[in-house]
C-alpha cells in the first residue's frame, strides 16, 4: 500500500514505539491520529508531525469507538492501524507475599490483549466499507507482540501471556479479513530503548544491550517504526509475526 495520503491510527502514540511509528508514518505521507491515555503527550507528538491527537483508553468499547469516529471525521476512515499501547509490569506468579493478585494479571491482559482486539475489531469494521485501492487493498493492521511471547522470563507470566495471545490472534484475523483486502501482521520486538528502559541506570542498559548477539545494544524505536512502515508498504506480508531482536533469545531470568 502506498502510505501517502492514507489515514492512520497509532495507539500508545505519545511515547516510545508508538511515537516513533507515528513519526515514521507521517514522514511517509500518512495522515496520523495519535491515540494515548496521556493526552498531553499525544498532543505533543501530533503537533510535531502535523497530525491529530485523541485521549483514548483502548480497553473501552464506546470510548475507543468515539475516538476512532472523531479521527475519521478529520482524516477519513483509517486504512492503517498500529497497536502500540501496552504495559509490562514484572511480578512472579507466587512471590514472597504470596500469589500474584488476580487483578494485576487481569490488568495486563485487558490492556495488552483486549485493548489490541478492541481497536482491531472497531477499525476493521470501518476498513471493510472503504473503497479498495489498486490491487484490492483496503487496509493494514499491525499489532505489537514481543519476544516474551515465545521466551517469557520469570516474572513475565502476565506480559508473556498477553503478548503470546496477540501473536496467536494475528493469523486468524488475517484469514478472516482476507476477503475484504485487509492484511494483519504483528511485530515482536526484543529489548528496545523505550522510556521505561531508558529510566534504568546506564549500567543496567549497557548490560541488557550486551545480551543481544548483534548488534550489542538496545533496539531503537525508529527501527521498530521502519519495520511497521515496511509492513504497510509490502503487500505480500500478511498473517505474520515478525521478530526484530538482534537474534536475541531470552534467558529464564
Amino acid at each position: 500500500m502506498d502510505i501517502k495520503g492514507q489515514a492512520a491510527i497509532v495507539t500508545g502514540g505519545a511515547s516510545g514505539l508508538g511515537a516513533a511509528t507515528a513519526r515514521a508514518l507521517a514522514t511517509a505521507g500518512a495522515k496520523v491520529a495519535v491515540f494515548d491515555l496521556n493526552e498531553k503527550g499525544a498532543n505533543d507528538v501530533a503537533k510535531e508531525i502535523g497530525g491529530i491527537a485523541f485521549a483514548c483508553d483502548v480497553t473501552l468499547d464506546k470510548g475507543a469507538s468515539a475516538a476512532i469516529n472523531a479521527a475519521a471525521t478529520v482524516h477519513g476512515a483509517a486504512r492503517v492501524l498500529v497497536n502500540c499501547a501496552g504495559i509490562g509490569p514484572a511480578k512472579r506468579i507466587v512471590g514472597k507475599d504470596g500469589p500474584m493478585p488476580l487483578e494485576d494479571f487481569e490488568r495486563v491482559i485487558k490492556i495488552n490483549l483486549i485493548g489490541t482486539f478492541n481497536m482491531m475489531r472497531l477499525v476493521a469494521a470501518n476498513m471493510q466499507s472503504v473503497e479498495p485501492l489498486p490491487g484490492g487493498d483496503r487496509g493494514v493492521i499491525i499489532s505489537t507482540a514481543s519476544v516474551a511471547a515465545f521466551e517469557g522470563q520469570i516474572g513475565q507470566s502476565a506480559y508473556s501471556s498477553s503478548k503470546g495471545a496477540v501473536a496467536a490472534l494475528t493469523l486468524p484475523a488475517a484469514r478472516e479479513f482476507a476477503q475484504f483486502g485487509i492484511r494483519v501482521c504483528a511485530i515482536a520486538p526484543g529489548i528496545f530503548g523505550t522510556p521505561m528502559l531508558k529510566a534504568l541506570p546506564q549500567e543496567a542498559q549497557d548490560s541488557l544491550g550486551a545480551s543481544v548477539p548483534f548488534p550489542k545494544r538496545l533496539g531503537e524505536p525508529a527501527e521498530f517504526a521502519k519495520l511497521a512502515v515496511h509492513i504497510v508498504e509490502n503487500g505480500y506480508l500478511n498473517g505474520e509475526v515478525i521478530r526484530i531482536d538482534g537474534a536475541l533469545r531470552m534467558a529464564p531470568r
